[in-house]
């Protein structure tokens, strides 16, 4: 099979995406599919979990040499490897040098390169304050057999919902 770029080597490399529930097939040469970053030469990894729990079964093993524990509640790497949490804020402090090499192995980085976070606009959070303080006195006219008023509470949520 040729390559769908030059169309003049053999296909090495098979790359499948699926956009919009359509299936889209590439086949590249070696050196077309370095032109488009990529790699032919690096191995597939294996599952980044099985990784990540050999990588901290080696942080427990080098822990244990060296004894480290969080100055502050006394966590060890093998407690993080037994309940997969740290004991308190400043273990992060304590064994960032394992937990960034972790993070590298298992994210490709050591830092979030994810969507930032989005406060809601100022118009959601009045509305939802509104909806709130509207369910309050729904809540309070039902209990003080209002019934009228807690119909029209009922009907004014049902329109902001």
């Amino acid at each position: 099979m040729l390559c769908d770029s030059c169309h003049e080597r053999d296909a090495v490399v098979h790359l499948t995406t699926i956009e919009n529930n359509a299936v889209h097939q590439l086949h590249l040469c070696e050196r077309c599919a370095a032109e488009r970053g990529v790699e032919t030469t690096v191995a597939t990894p294996k599952h980044p979990l099985g990784e990540f729990l050999h990588d901290v079964h080696q942080q427990v093993a080098t822990s244990r040499n060296e004894a480290v524990r969080c100055s502050f509640c006394n966590t060890t790497m093998a407690d993080f490897r037994a309940t997969g949490r740290w004991g308190c804020a400043r273990c992060y402090t304590n064994f960032e040098i394992g937990i960034r090499e972790l993070l590298r192995r298992v994210q490709g980085s050591h830092r979030h390169v994810g969507h930032p976070y989005q406060p809601p606009m100022s118009e959601e959070l009045e509305r939802a304050s509104v909806l709130g303080e509207l369910k309050e006195r729904l809540r309070r006219a039902v209990e003080s057999e209002q019934f009228e008023l807690a119909a029209d509470l009922r009907d004014r949520i049902r329109v902001m919902e």
